[in-house]
């Protein structure tokens, strides 16, 4: 099982729809490190690192987000590997 670091930023309607908590809960789910934060332009950021297959499950969450949520875009790249213990919200 590899492993991989991910930097995503998600568009649309993501702020004040509980989208970071609920991607808190789905990071924490598929056992997944990093953390998610809102920017000042109205995005959220995340960096997720943790083996392939969960990173690419949380990618796929994250291009739908909660129900709340309408997402409009997701560009995610691939960064250097960072050991961080757990998923928080900044």
């Amino acid at each position: 099982m590899s492993a991989i670091c991910m930097q995503v930023k998600v568009s649309g309607k993501v702020q004040g729809v509980g989208f970071r908590q609920a991607a808190v809960q789905q990071a924490t789910k598929l056992s997944i490190d990093g953390w998610v934060r809102n920017e000042d332009d109205g995005t959220v950021s995340a960096l997720l690192c943790g083996n392939t297959e969960a990173v690419e499950a949380m990618l796929a969450w994250l291009g739908k987000g909660p129900s709340s949520a309408q997402v409009g875009g997701l560009a995610a790249s691939s960064c250097a590997w960072q050991d961080i213990a757990g998923f928080v919200q900044l």
